[in-house]
Order: C-alpha cells, then structure tokens, then sequence
C-alpha cells in the first residue's frame, strides 16, 4: 500500500524525486543561459500551472504544492548556481554548438508543448493567440537585439534584472538575459549571483518577488478563464524566442553545418526521450 501526502497524493519515491530534480536543473540552465528561458521549461515539463498557482496563492496552495516543488527548486539552485559557471564557459569556448543543443531541446518540446496546450480544446481563437504573440515576441527581441547600450550597473539596475529574471518564469518564453544582455546587465549580473554577492543578489531578490507578487495573480487568472488562448499564445512566444537564438551564421561553412545539425539533432533526442518518459512516468 501506497504512502500518502498531507495533500492525498502519492508519496513521492525517489525515482520521481529524482526526475523532478533533473527538471529543476535544466529549468535553472534555461534561466541562465542567453536566449533561453525558464519559464518555457517549466511549460514544457507540465509544472507551470502549479508554480504559478503557489506563486499566487502561497498560504492556500503551501500544503498541496510545496511537496511537488521541492525537489524542483532544489535542482533549479544546483542549476542556476551550481553549473552556471560551467556552462558559461562552454557558451564562451564552443557558443553555436551550445546554443543549438538548447535550440534543439526546445524543438524536440514543441510537440508536447502543443498537446499541453490543446488538452481542453483547440478554438479558432487559439490559433489567432498564437500567430499575434509569436508577431509581437519576434518583433520585440528582433528591436532589443537591434542596439547595444552599457549601463553603470547600481542596486536599482539590480532591481530592474531581478523582475526581468522573474518576468522570464512568469511570460514563458521572455529570457532575462535577452532583456539584460543589450544594456550590458546580463555579464555582471549572473557574476554577482554566482559569487553569492550581496549588492547584486539582495537588490535581485527584491525585484523579482516585487514582480511575483504585482504579475503571478495575473497570468494565473488569464491560464485558468482562457487556457487555450494563453497557452497558444505561450508557443508563439517560445517559437519566436527559439528563431531568435539560432545562429545562423554558425551553418554558413560546411564542417560548422555538421557540427551544430549534430547538436541540434541531439538536443532534439533529448528533448523527445524526455518527453517519452515524462509521458510513461508523470502523474
């Protein structure tokens, strides 16, 4: 017989425990790495809803939602901390074959992405969400990408990076790091986090739970009165998001081509391998 949470689920094992784990992690390497965001990631693994519940309603959804979470948060730290530097280093030395592998994460998640978002029907609407946001998107990160402005870093930037940070969990498919990188915050304020530095971290934090609070209410209540149209919209924003990271010039010899189809088509594997067992193991 099956052990029970306080909330009347299942007791979680730690297979599970372990797959949520790995979740977190490359929900917190989506978070940092340039052009990717969390928030997609956190769609793409069905979590979004829940989070966005708890962000909203913490006291009333604390019992039934923490116990789920938990094991997430735990890997987005170990991702977002623990592995940043890592992975910035891979995005310094080798910046088109690890860009593709993410490009080719989120291509291999678009199919489940569109059966999340078609779970409770696909009205005409849907469709027009979708082509309007995905418009809207492409247009605003094809301008933020148009121009470059350094920025003195200062605790109200720090701010400013902090609600970015938290937009990038809430607008699925708006990365931080595209907002910050063309005003030369991204560098300095994912240095500061890394270094657990105080006069980055402190002003960060307060900006982001500002955001949680002021947005999660929000788009939770838009997710449950127009879910189709929210969710398609979700997908517009992520394919537009995703076209704006490819490198495109990275194809244009022939030995780059290969290297970085290779990474992509990998990425893609991973993607559906997850989506195999999230589909044979979820709840």
């Amino acid at each position: 017989m099956q052990k029970k949470t306080p909330s009347g689920g299942r007791a979680m094992g730690p297979a599970v425990f372990i797959r949520r784990f790995i979740q977190g992690t490359l929900i917190g390497l989506g978070a940092v790495l340039p052009g990717i965001s969390g928030g997609v990631l956190c769609v793409i693994f069905g979590i979004y809803q829940p989070v966005m519940e708890l962000l909203s309603s913490p006291f009333r959804n604390f019992r039934t939602h923490i116990p789920r979470l938990v094991p997430v948060l735990l890997g987005m730290a170990a991702g977002f901390l623990g592995v940043a530097r890592v992975l910035s280093f891979l995005l310094e030395a080798y910046p088109d074959p690890s860009v593709c592998v993410f490009v080719g994460l989120i291509a291999g998640m678009l199919p489940s992405l569109f059966a999340e978002a078609g779970k409770h029907g696909r009205p005409a609407g849907a469709y027009v969400s979708l082509g309007a946001a995905f418009a809207a998107a492409l247009a605003l990160l094809l301008s933020l990408d148009s121009f470059i402005v350094d920025i003195e870093p200062n605790f109200a930037w720090y701010l400013f990076s902090g609600f970015c940070l938290a937009l990038s969990v809430i607008a699925p498919g708006m990365s931080f790091s595209t907002l910050l990188m063309p005003l030369g915050l991204y560098t300095p304020f994912i240095d500061g986090i890394s270094r657990l530095d105080m006069s980055v971290c402190v002003p960060g934090a307060v900006g982001a739970l500002v955001t949680v609070v002021c947005l999660a209410k929000a788009v939770n209540y838009l997710i449950n009165r127009w879910y189709a149209a929210a969710f398609h919209a979700i997908i517009g924003i992520v394919i537009a998001a995703t076209i704006v990271i490819i490198p495109f010039p990275g194809f244009a010899s022939a030995s780059s081509a290969v290297i970085n189809s290779a990474c992509l088509a990998c990425g893609a594997a991973a993607a559906l391998a997850i989506s195999r067992f999230n589909a044979k193991h979820g709840e």
